[in-house]
């Protein structure tokens, strides 16, 4: 009798609880369903039908060959490529070494470093892009991929904070048996802790490698000229104008920058979920 009065009086929390997931589930499926809906659609449909009206042929490929050729989005990708495997590398490399000095050596400065660490993540990227504008201007980085690059690597305060949690969660019993042996710090770091890293290094590259393909604003600020440094991002703006937007072309290439996304994410989905949970807490 008190397990079917508890049930009865858990009853409207459960209806609520699912209700919420279903409307938000609709609310976040809502944009995607529309932007492909749109991609099918030709001009003259898109002006004479609402976002939901189904196209008239699914076999529409004018707007995909438009966007792609339209928008230089082959260089684009190409730029994007690029761009993401040099600052995946570096980040990857260089926040694994400051993290590696920061946990495991004890000198003068350390804890000031990580506070400083602290402080630039708190503060808004926006509050600080005169200055960096600034200095990108001095060293002559404006339209240069290896500057871009440069500067995308060294705004990567949280991932070198996901390193050092990981390293000090590393016994430090296995460095100290490794210097018995001989080995050096070097070799300490790329022998033994850098393999143990490995799932939060996989961590960091998913979220730097996200930012990374995704970034408009910085791309479009330092990449100024369109034409040979567009970027994924970027290359989508070409559609846009003060005589209008043509979102059926938007929406096709929308689509075009999310297939490389998608098909890594489904062929690497194991690496990918069991970067994130161990990454999370412990090697």
């Amino acid at each position: 009798m008190n397990s079917k009065v508890k049930n009865v009086k858990m009853l409207p929390l459960t209806i609520l609880k699912y209700f919420s997931l279903i409307f938000f589930s609709v609310a976040a499926a809502l944009p995607v369903v529309s932007c492909v809906i749109t991609a099918f659609k030709t001009d003259t449909e898109y002006q004479n039908t609402n976002v939901m009206t189904l196209p008239e042929s699914w076999l529409n490929l004018e707007n995909f060959r438009q966007a792609f050729m339209k928008a230089n989005m082959g260089r684009a990708f190409m730029n994007s490529v690029i761009i993401l495997v040099f600052v995946l590398l570096l980040s990857a490399l260089l926040g694994t070494q400051l993290a590696y000095v920061l946990s495991r050596f004890a000198f003068p400065g350390n804890k000031i470093i990580r506070n400083l660490f602290l402080f630039a993540s708190l503060l808004p990227g926006v509050a600080m892009q005169i200055a960096v504008y600034e200095i990108m201007y001095k060293l002559g980085f404006i339209n240069s991929l290896p500057g871009y690059i440069i500067m995308m690597c060294g705004t990567d305060v949280i991932s070198i904070y996901i390193y050092i949690q990981f390293i000090e969660n590393i016994p430090v019993s296995l460095d100290e048996s490794a210097i018995v042996d001989g080995a050096g710090y070097f070799t300490i770091f790329y022998r033994i802790l850098l393999p143990l890293m490995k799932p939060a290094i996989v961590t960091s590259c998913i979220l730097k490698g996200v930012g990374t393909y995704n970034e408009y604003y910085a791309a479009s600020l330092y990449l100024q000229d369109k034409k040979n440094y567009c970027t994924v991002a970027t290359s989508l703006y070409t559609f846009v104008g003060p005589l209008g937007s043509k979102y059926n072309l938007i929406c096709a290439g929308v689509i075009i920058a999310l297939l490389p996304a998608f098909i890594v994410f489904i062929t690497c989905q194991k690496q990918i979920y069991s970067g994130l949970t161990a990454g999370a807490v412990k090697g």
